[in-house]
């Protein structure tokens, strides 16, 4: 458990145990219900003793593992692991819909805002709204982190492949990493990376590979990464220039999963490398120490210390390390959500206003998104139930929590637990997931 002292200043971590005995025995209050943190009535840090803790972070397009560990003599301890789920896709598509609402009412000769031009200069080091969101949640639950326990170290890892340097051949950064075609020095690389180090044809292992053109380029084949793939001597002699569906015929199966993986987009990888050096920077002059690693040392890592793959163990096998002694059962799952809407107004599909909503977000005291518990005393609903809630100018709440939606319980016997931060909370066993 995360300990603060009198001062709200951060000591070392305790066990839950430790942080019961104190809370039954009046010496601590709760300072925050999720993640759980208590302060202390009766001491500060300079009566206590902080060994400081280090985090790891393993940034993603879609999730980002974050460890909590103590370090010493390359032993680490994991004491605290969170997955924080982004929002960017939700993020683009609502700026795609606005802009499709704005098209729309010019088209259609309605009140509108006129086009601005396409060739506006930015900032430098800018960055999309989906891509700086990414950044700005890493670095707000990072620097969160800081105030609830004494963060010494930050371990992040920079990803394996340049994907912009595979398409312009040489080092660019921040937006630019969202245009252009693949091609360059880290194909090779790249390729054998994505087609497993083996033979796309015939699942080859251990022997020298070539780069072969699914489609010939002597009919009309590109030299784009998704037209690309490895092949064994033996293969790409006996393909040759044939196209592939003419070469794999007689296994559609085969031919199916190589056009499929040959088309799997490079969005996520592209996302990750747009904002890798906005959070490098952000880390950097946020905290005192920065240590970056790469993708291949945690993979490493992972397997040497027979770590499973998840994000939040990820984070925790990045940088150097020698032994990881003690992994996390539970990770607490951090969605973001946001924290509601500007616009009192729905809109339907052609950008219309279908109704109008409330004027204000908070009723009885509390909104939505509220971390609640209701203690419900008779009726179908009679228990306790703790979650997020939706208010309702009627009083009549909804909650959702960890075993599904319960609807209609009356403001009344609520109780709030904790403000709406931007930020949905679930613990969830550790377990293996699809690393994006």
């Amino acid at each position: 458990m995360f300990v603060l002292d009198k001062h709200g200043h951060p000591l070392q971590p305790t066990s839950p145990a430790r942080a019961r005995e104190l809370l039954k025995n009046g010496r601590a209050v709760v300072a925050r219900h999720t993640p759980f943190v208590i302060r202390l009535k009766d001491r500060t840090a300079d009566q206590s003793q902080v060994d400081g803790v280090e985090l790891g972070i393993d940034p993603g397009s879609k999730h980002t593992g974050i460890a909590v560990f103590t370090a010493k003599d390359g032993e680490r301890r994991g004491l605290y692991a969170f997955e924080l789920t982004h929002r960017g896709g939700a993020i683009r598509d609502k700026l795609t819909a606005r802009a499709a609402y704005r098209r729309g009412r010019r088209t259609r000769n309605l009140r509108h805002r006129e086009p601005r031009f396409s060739n506006r200069t930015r900032p430098k080091g800018w960055l999309s709204p989906s891509l700086r969101h990414r950044v700005d949640t890493t670095m707000s639950w990072a620097t969160r982190l800081a105030r609830w326990a004494p963060v010494r170290t930050v371990h992040v890892e920079l990803v394996a492949f340049d994907t912009h340097a595979m398409s312009n051949g040489g080092p660019l950064e921040g937006a630019e990493y969202q245009h252009g075609t693949l091609h360059g020095t880290e194909v090779r690389e790249y390729l054998l990376a994505k087609w497993g180090r083996a033979c796309a044809y015939c699942g080859t292992t251990g022997v020298p590979l070539n780069i072969d053109h699914i489609h010939p380029r002597s009919r009309g084949g590109s030299n784009r990464i998704s037209n690309l793939c490895t092949a064994c001597v033996p293969c790409n002699e006996k393909k040759s220039n044939q196209p592939v569906e003419d070469f794999l015929k007689q296994s559609p199966r085969l031919l199916a999963r190589i056009l499929a993986q040959a088309k799997a987009p490079l969005r996520d990888a592209a996302a990750v490398n747009a904002t890798r050096r906005a959070l490098w920077h952000a880390l950097d002059a946020a905290f005192p120490s920065v240590r970056a690693a790469s993708g291949g040392r945690t993979k490493w890592n992972r397997q040497r210390t027979g770590t499973p793959k998840t994000h939040t163990l990820d984070a925790l096998c990045v940088g150097e390390l020698d032994t990881v002694t003690r992994t996390p059962a539970r990770v607490l799952a951090v969605t973001a959500t946001g924290r509601g809407t500007y616009t009192r107004t729905r809109s339907d599909k052609y950008g219309f206003p279908r109704l109008r909503l409330p004027r204000q977000k908070t009723f009885f005291g509390y909104q939505t998104g509220d971390l609640a518990r209701a203690i419900v005393p008779t009726g179908k609903k009679a228990g306790t139930h703790t979650g997020r809630i939706a208010v309702r100018a009627t009083g009549s709440f909804n909650i959702r929590t960890a075993h599904g939606l319960i609807q209609g319980i009356r403001h009344t016997h609520f109780r709030l637990l904790q403000r709406a931060d931007g930020y949905g909370y679930t613990i969830r066993s550790e377990g293996p997931t699809d690393a994006t």
